[in-house]
């Protein structure tokens, strides 16, 4: 931006943030090493010579910009450490205090409702926008109320609560809304457990989840090793504000729009998936749904695996030793993510269930990826003071790393026995995850299934060894004495947990990790980057390259264009994820991105992830729908390719992409309801604004991913009610021809004429005029470097 700006005239440094920006390095270290001791150090060499180029870049970044902090690599995740350290709650500036807010760049930055500071997830064009001034656009939403009663069962975790209010609230229905938690039963739930409801609010796809500042509030920013005096300025100004919430005081309780209610003793133990994670499974139900899914029709809940194959297994060597998979066999179990490892008390009570798995003399098959990423120091810290560390080691859970890892999809390479024994036997192989999303292809391309689970389920899971168990009624295993153990005997209460946690979780603890967090990191403090205000581009870089968004870009504005004669690129169906668009896991061998780095002289092995190579748009154009799990009806199979209309050829995306581009053809896309669900991913939308797509014509969309599509330019149509691609017949083989006229509106309603002569209207969605202005400019970036350069 800073170079397009002085290309245009003006001055670059006006290209600087005027809020103050935090930037958290999370998401580029990956689950190489596991179970060994040296693993973590290892995983953190790896990410650092992977990521070099990347470094330098956001460290000439830390310099050339002001009002900006970045938090170096291996300290955390960004929400976790947000909720621990970075949010203030109430800000004290030039003698006016005011109530903290916060707009991130993932979608879980919800997370800091848990803690009553009002945040969400944009996308990061329009974070790009905020950081330079301009105001978040927005049509006022309804605020959901929704109350919390009785009190949770002891065996009940906050991840059982949230994946129950995660199922039950897209049921009600809250996309684009505001959920605001009242009601006695909030009293009950520590701020961790708050933060895990909060974090997982893009699940449900409300807007923000909050939860009001209490005592309970408090007393969290007094553990956490907040400044004592700030925490009391923070009270008073809140309790002055009528801010400050009493949950059992129903006479607090503000009017709502509509309010649903879960009573919490109703609860239990469960799970989601296998591919979405409002797809809640009590636990008991946990094998009779997989079995279920196997043979069910090819979707969300079905594998479509043949009835005589469902019992299908195929052997293979791993340590000289004779192992067997089947479906549902668990290759991946993954303690991490924000969203659970933020809570001790999910944590520890994982602790404790290893420490009795171990003295039961239990153990997980050593094939199994097993792994523990906590989003902060903190985690680590209590676990070894507490001394459940060494048990959750011997289980196989040693730390790799801190960040998003696993549950973003950097869960780094299955054994190759396993791989083999997976695609040869075609077998529907389980991860299982204390994480947020399980979309398919997500978690890793061997792992069909993926669950969601409480970290000590995921633990109990790994034992097992197969999701196909009823713990209730099977052994989790038999120990060397031929003794059969039941979860039951192992699961700590909460008694236990409550005692370890009230011991070792402490503030002292809080202070001691974070007051280094800026300086810990030796290979970062040694990266040596140039202080020019303009970044120098290196045209042999592979990860960093000037992007081509701004090239042809003028001063001067030009009318909006109707879009004439499109090609559908794809024709999809619901629920298409911003993972499904722009996946940001490995780079598969034979993809088009591959392609573009082998030609470059890199081997596999440099290949590195989509999410890594983000700086780079030759390859993030290429790595467009380029999911391995995409279903294009155009196909009606699993795979990132589509036909080419013209010539009948099946090609990769971006291939018949770039065809259509060189004959200078036109494209949208078709989809079905919730299109662009998930991660707050800008490449989804600036992936497919490269890849030459002028519209997407969908039922619904995902908030973020609509806001990101018009921050790029292209247009989100929208169905009218009632009418989708089967009521009016659209098969996607016809060509689309869009008339915009030049008095547009918000949601205004536009004509769709087909080359059979048939036509249609859509809804643009620009819900703002504020959004037509970007739309007319070609972008919001386009937007800023305009208002910029004069």
């Amino acid at each position: 931006m800073r170079d397009a700006v002085k290309k245009l005239g003006g001055d670059p440094e006006k290209i600087n943030p005027v809020c103050p920006a935090d930037l958290v390095i999370d998401h580029s270290i990956q689950v190489d090493f596991n179970r060994r001791a040296d693993s973590l150090q290892k995983n953190q060499d790896l990410e650092f010579e992977r990521n070099r180029e990347r470094f330098e870049f956001l460290k000439w970044g830390s310099q050339a910009f002001h009002n900006m902090r970045i938090i170096p690599p291996g300290s955390g995740i960004v929400h976790q450490v947000n909720l621990e350290y970075l949010a203030r709650v109430v800000f004290d500036q030039d003698g006016y205090y005011y109530p903290d807010s916060l707009v991130g760049t993932d979608s879980h930055t919800t997370m800091i409702d848990g803690l009553g500071v009002l945040g969400w997830g944009v996308g990061g064009i329009e974070a790009e926008a905020v950081m330079l001034g301009q105001p978040i656009s927005m049509v006022l939403p309804q605020v959901v109320g929704y109350r919390l009663m009785g009190k949770p069962h002891p065996l009940v975790t906050s991840t059982d609560i949230v994946l129950t209010i995660t199922k039950h609230l897209r049921q009600v229905g809250v996309v684009g809304k505001f959920v605001e938690f009242f009601g006695p039963g909030v009293a009950q739930l520590s701020i961790a457990d708050r933060a895990t409801i909060a974090n997982m609010c893009p699940e449900y796809g409300a807007t923000a989840a909050f939860f009001p500042v209490d005592e309970v509030s408090i007393k969290y920013l007094e553990q956490t090793g907040r400044d004592e005096k700030t925490v009391m300025h923070i009270k008073k100004y809140l309790q002055a504000m009528g801010m400050f919430r009493d949950f059992n005081d129903p006479s607090q309780d503000p009017d709502f729009a509509q309010i649903v209610e879960l009573d919490l003793k109703t609860v239990v133990p469960c799970c989601s998936g296998p591919k979405r994670p409002q797809d809640k499974v009590a636990v008991s139900d946990m094998k009779k749904d997989f079995e279920s899914c196997l043979g069910a029709k090819q979707g969300f809940k079905g594998f479509q695996v043949a009835p005589d194959h469902h019992n299908d297994h195929k052997t293979f060597m791993y340590d000289n030793s004779e192992f067997t998979l089947t479906h549902g066999s668990v290759v991946i179990a993954a303690i991490t993510s924000c969203t659970n490892t933020s809570n001790p008390s999910v944590m520890l009570g994982a602790g404790l269930l290893a420490k009795k798995a171990v003295d039961a003399g239990l153990n997980v098959k050593p094939y199994i990826k097993t792994s523990l990423s906590p989003g902060s120091g903190v985690v680590t810290y209590y676990l070894r003071e507490s001394g459940v560390m060494p048990y959750l080691s011997q289980l196989g859970f040693d730390v790799v790393g801190y960040g998003c890892m696993t549950c973003i999809g950097n869960s780094g390479p299955l054994p190759e026995p396993v791989v083999d024994a997976i695609t040869q036997g075609d077998l529907v192989a389980v991860g299982v995850l204390s994480g947020n999303r399980n979309f398919e292809g997500r978690v890793h391309p061997n792992t069909r299934a993926n669950y969601l689970a409480s970290p000590p389920l995921v633990i109990a899971y790994a034992i097992a060894g197969t999701i196909r168990i009823d713990f209730e009624k099977e052994p989790l295993g038999v120990n060397a004495k031929g003794q059969q153990v039941f979860l039951k005997d192992i699961w700590p209460s909460r008694d236990e947990i409550q005692a370890v946690e009230r011991q070792y979780v402490i503030p002292g603890m809080f202070k001691e990790v974070y007051q280094k967090i800026e300086t810990v990191n030796e290979s970062w403090n040694a990266l040596a980057v140039p202080s020019d205000k303009l970044y120098f581009w290196n045209p042999k870089s592979t990860y960093i390259k000037s992007p081509p968004f701004f090239e042809n870009l003028t001063l001067d504005l030009q009318p909006p264009k109707s879009i004439e004669d499109a090609y559908v690129l794809l024709n999809l169906g619901d629920s298409v994820t911003t993972d499904h668009i722009s996946p940001a896991g490995n780079i598969a061998r034979n993809s088009p991105a591959a392609r573009y780095l082998t030609n470059r002289g890199l081997t596999p092995r440099e290949f590195n992830s989509y999410g890594s190579r983000r700086g780079n748009d030759a390859i993030m154009a290429r790595g467009t729908f380029a999911n391995i799990r995409l279903l294009n009806k155009f196909l009606n199979k699993q795979a990132p390719q589509t036909i080419h209309l013209p010539s009948g050829e099946i090609l990769d995306v971006f291939d018949a992409a770039e065809r259509y581009q060189q004959a200078g053809l036109p494209l949208i896309v078709l989809a079905g309801k919730e299109y662009g669900s998930g991660s707050s991913r800008d490449w989804a939308a600036k992936g497919p604004f490269l890849l030459g797509i002028k519209a997407i014509l969908a039922e619904s969309y995902e908030r973020i991913h609509r806001s990101n599509l018009v921050g790029m330019g292209v247009i989100p149509l929208e169905y009218l009610p009632g009418e989708n691609a089967d009521t009016l017949g659209l098969t996607g083989q016809e060509r689309y021809t869009v008339i915009i006229p030049e008095d547009l509106r918000p949601r205004m309603k536009v004509q769709v004429k087909l080359d059979n002569g048939k036509a249609f209207q859509a809804m643009m969605r620009f819900d703002t005029d504020v959004e037509l202005t970007y739309f007319r400019n070609g972008g919001i970036l386009n937007y800023m470097i305009r208002k910029m350069a004069k």
